[in-house]
């Protein structure tokens, strides 16, 4: 049922009836419901939807970020002894992450670790239970390696924010991490 839910709402914010223009129109507005003041509500419906779902991706991150700043812990684009070095991508990246394990886990609970080839994010801080890895070290090429059972899958990202078109990759592991940790 909360899957035709949701293909219903996709369809009313993609392309408003006119029953949910005039639903949403009579909430803020008062007067006769003309064609053109139909058509005005249809495009502010669609706007707003936009504005609302980007908002709330923003106050995702804002609140990953805020729950613990790797930045402190690191500095950006400096080498430590080991040669690693954080780059502002990776913590993008890293926060990115936590920010969609924010819907299964508590944020505090994932951690990055910066290596050499690549930037681990982990549950609990174990090197057992890796969400997920970041190869953004390259200048050409960056990936995500996200995770099933041991088997390692890299994709191919352009930005750090196309992380987000792999959430379900990134709340299945956690949710296989979770259950293989109850048993």
């Amino acid at each position: 049922m909360q899957s035709l839910v949701y293909k219903a709402l996709q369809e009313e914010f993609r392309d408003p009836s006119d029953e949910f223009v005039r639903l949403i129109a009579t909430k803020v507005r008062e007067g006769r419901m003309t064609s053109n003041v139909k058509d005005a509500f249809k495009s502010l419906i669609v706007n707003s939807v936009s504005s609302f779902v980007r908002d709330k991706v923003n106050e995702r991150l804002t609140s990953a970020l805020t729950a613990s700043n790797p930045s402190e812990e690191t500095d950006v684009g400096q080498e430590d002894e080991a040669g690693i070095s954080t780059t502002q991508e990776e913590i993008d990246g890293y926060n990115i992450v936590r920010a969609i394990a924010s819907r299964a886990v508590d944020p505090k609970r994932v951690v990055m670790r910066d290596a050499k080839s690549y930037c681990a994010i982990l549950l609990d801080d174990n090197n057992r239970r890796t969400i997920a890895r970041l190869y953004f070290n390259s200048q050409t090429a960056r990936y995500l390696g996200t995770f099933i059972g041991k088997d390692e899958i890299r994709i191919a990202v352009g930005d750090p924010i196309d992380i987000f078109q792999h959430e379900a990759a990134v709340l299945n592991r956690i949710q296989e991490l979770i259950a293989k940790n109850d048993h």
